[in-house]
């Protein structure tokens, strides 16, 4: 680990981490910042050049700062899946072998404290099948599939939350489940139109995954966890890897040239160019699903039964309307318009505020995200921006700015 510290608010030093691939990237000649409590790569060859990369071939991010957590149980008949349903509010128990979902780590009040993918686990998973994560010689562990009252699941949270969520799972779901926080795996992301062809030349089978399916697969004797799914709005797929090998996967990525690194700076224009929200900035405690726009994530079984945290408060904004609610912008001009910029009324006063913002590279425009309240929510409302003393113009639109190149089943 670095001996650079940062200070926290009570002055206590606190080490900022390293990655697995910390040696890797500065050998590449990454440009390393503070993020989430790591080092980690902002750009190689400048952000713009990354960005548009990516869209034309494969990138490869590396977001091993996330949380890679496990959960099972070894008490007999304690549901895992409803145990989790407790915070979180979508169809965990109706998710199959390999199937995967987005959903929301939700506070009593409903606010959003993490957001996050979920995944079940087949009985042999990759994960410890029958060592220190999941015992498979249990006599729970064996059954009709369909009480999945054994089933272990795959949570990945963000790195900057990933201690606060397993403080809070912990606390809510109490002993019957158990959380590994899998710090010996590696998280890499391979993302854009090439990354089918660079993955499945060195994993065959990974072209079979659709968007939202994982399974295990094995390179060079290295077990491997696939999923096909990222966070730049491209087709592409997540790599969970054992953390002593990922120097050597990544290589091997590398050989083709259809692959180069991608720092930070442009996962982040890629993910607001898709309209996805980042935890801490769009996503935080004081914002509800509804408000968000997030109403996918709250499945039709759960929204009926009423049976998770915050459900009250939630499916009253889901029938009224929230009183503020996130949108896409479209900036007027060239200059793009950052975090906090302030949304204005029409008597001047402030009514919203800008949550992400920047360049958009496949648009040659600037875009943003923002809280609006309800009235001024519908596309087509041209609404003003204060940033800095000057007014700017923006028009709301819908998201994502740049469509998604996901590959569905059934090709949809």
């Amino acid at each position: 680990m670095s001996d650079q510290t940062i200070l926290d608010a009570d002055a206590e030093a606190l080490e900022i981490l390293t990655l697995p691939l910390d040696a890797w990237h500065r050998d590449r000649g990454a440009r390393m910042v503070e993020f989430a409590g790591y080092h980690m790569p902002i750009q190689y060859d400048g952000i713009m050049a990354e960005h548009l990369w990516t869209r034309e071939h494969a990138g490869l991010f590396d977001v091993s700062h996330m949380g890679q957590l496990l959960l099972t149980t070894t008490t007999a008949g304690t549901d895992v899946a409803a145990a989790i349903e407790t915070v979180l509010p979508g169809d965990v128990k109706g998710l199959g072998e390999g199937r995967m979902r987005y959903s929301l780590l939700l506070a009593d009040d409903g606010g959003i404290l993490d957001d996050l993918m979920v995944t079940r686990l087949p009985l042999d998973h990759p994960f410890g099948t029958a060592g220190e994560y999941f015992d498979a010689d249990a006599p729970w562990a064996t059954g009709p599939a369909e009480a999945n009252t054994s089933a272990a699941y795959y949570m990945v949270v963000n790195g900057a939350t990933k201690f606060d969520d397993v403080s809070y799972l912990l606390d809510v779901l109490g002993d019957d489940v158990t959380i590994n926080m899998m710090d010996d795996q590696a998280l890499l992301a391979l993302q854009g139109p090439k990354a089918v062809d660079v993955l499945s030349a060195l994993v065959p089978g990974v072209e079979a995954l659709t968007f939202m399916t994982a399974g295990a697969f094995e390179w060079a004797g290295v077990p491997l966890w696939i999923s096909r799914s990222g966070y730049t709005g491209e087709d592409g797929y997540e790599i969970s890897v054992p953390a002593d090998q990922v120097t050597a996967f990544a290589d091997a990525l590398m050989t083709n040239d259809a692959v180069r690194p991608i720092g930070l700076g442009a996962r982040d224009s890629l993910r607001l160019e898709a309209g996805l929200p980042l935890y801490g900035h769009d996503l935080t405690p004081a914002i509800t699903p509804v408000m968000a726009d997030l109403g996918f994530a709250l499945s039709k079984r759960r929204r009926e039964a009423a049976d998770f945290a915050g459900a009250a408060r939630i499916l009253a904004e889901r029938e009224a309307g929230p009183e503020t609610k996130r949108v896409g912008l479209l900036i007027e001009g060239r200059q793009p318009l950052r975090e906090g910029a302030g949304v204005i009324g029409a008597d001047g006063a402030q009514v919203g505020a800008l949550t992400s913002g920047g360049f958009a590279p496949t648009l040659g425009a600037p875009i943003a995200m923002a809280y609006v309240p309800l009235a001024l929510s519908r596309p087509g409302t041209r609404i003003e921006i204060a940033q800095r003393g000057k007014v700017h113009t923006a028009t709301v639109t819908a998201m994502p700015f740049v469509p998604h190149r996901y590959v569905r089943a059934g090709g949809k």
